[in-house]
């Protein structure tokens, strides 16, 4: 069965993803910025966020924890799209490439709702050659949930089978591979311009 159409995860896919971008501008002394991003507003409390929790209430609880804290705590979600530093190198164009040829465009991302509205806003000119996104944030549910991708297979009209999906983490590939659908484990953009040449999606 020919692989058709492309779903890719969004970040360190498309877009590199570093709390430390934005907060190192905003703290003077390196150890107090490593205790905050370690001790405080941590990846797993971030991780939250992905699966549907408000912004409003994640901060006023951390910020209750840690009210010392409580002006950098509440700048993470207003902020969030400075801590997206940019797009992971060759991918731009290899978005670009697969929409002039055709290849219908999905994603799947763990992402807040909240904060991808403005982030998707702010880069429409990659978005836009996307058919549907869903975002983790909004359904209340998270890769690598199989559920997560049952429900995007359904709301993109696009069999499991005829489509190659795309994440740099292995957990999320083996949770496409469970529903059925084919994946690709990202490492960089040129080895992943290779499988799509092998699959007869690019030249």
């Amino acid at each position: 069965m020919p692989v058709t159409s492309v779903i890719f995860d969004v970040g360190h896919v498309l877009y590199d993803w570093d709390p430390r971008v934005l907060y190192e501008r905003l703290f003077d002394d390196e150890r107090a910025l490593d205790a905050f991003l370690r001790d405080v507003a941590t990846r797993e409390w971030h991780f939250q966020h992905d699966a549907g929790r408000p912004f409003a209430e994640t901060s006023a609880e951390l910020s209750a924890l840690h009210p010392q804290h409580a002006d950098m705590i509440a700048l993470w979600g207003p902020r969030f799209s400075e801590q997206i530093p940019g797009p992971i190198p060759g991918m731009v164009d290899l978005v670009a490439d697969l929409d002039a040829a055709g290849v219908p465009l999905f994603a799947i991302t763990n992402f807040s709702g909240e904060f991808f509205a403005p982030f998707r806003a702010q880069e429409a000119a990659v978005f836009d050659r996307f058919r549907d996104i869903v975002v983790s944030g909004d359904e209340k549910m998270v890769k690598p949930d199989p559920a997560i991708f049952h429900l995007a297979l359904r709301r993109f009209g696009v069999a499991a089978g005829e489509t190659l999906f795309v994440d740099d983490n292995a957990a999320n590939v083996a949770g496409a591979e469970s529903v059925g659908i084919r994946a690709h484990l990202f490492r960089d953009a040129a080895t992943l311009r290779t499988d799509l040449a092998t699959l007869g999606l690019l030249p």
